[in-house]
């Protein structure tokens, strides 16, 4: 059983949900990229702004479902180029604050509208024992 997350701040460029919601108490969002919701566009700037916008698109997620980023419990970062991993460490940094939650940071060949970079979450709904 799953609840359908759709948040309207958020671009979706195919046929998925941003995020579901389990019966186990969890939130699945889905990888955002880093594209302005109102353009539909890549945002241009450095992988600092992409991580940024990123960011923006999965709290929109997370407010729509009811969430903050207090309730990430996982991350997973995917880079086109590892050398960006200290700048899109510096954005990411600003978002959360201690407990942070486990993340990966992988290295990928490309991604969707390409983008230098994709965050997915999984957060805990607060109600589920944690």
């Amino acid at each position: 059983m799953r609840n359908a997350i759709m948040a309207r701040s958020a671009a979706a460029i195919g046929p998925y949900s941003h995020g579901v919601i389990s019966i186990s108490g969890y939130a699945y969002l889905s990888g955002q990229t880093p594209l302005d919701p109102v353009t539909g566009r890549l945002v241009t700037g450095d992988v600092g702004a992409q991580t940024t916008q990123c960011l923006n698109n999965l709290e929109s997620v997370l407010r729509e479902a009811g969430l903050t980023f207090d309730d990430v419990v996982k991350c997973n970062v995917y880079l086109t180029d590892m050398a960006d991993f200290e700048d899109m460490n510096s954005a990411y940094a600003q978002r959360f604050k201690q407990p942070f939650p486990a993340r990966t940071t992988i290295g990928v060949a490309a991604l969707p509208a390409n983008a230098s970079v994709e965050i997915e979450m999984i957060a805990q709904i607060p109600s589920a024992p944690r």
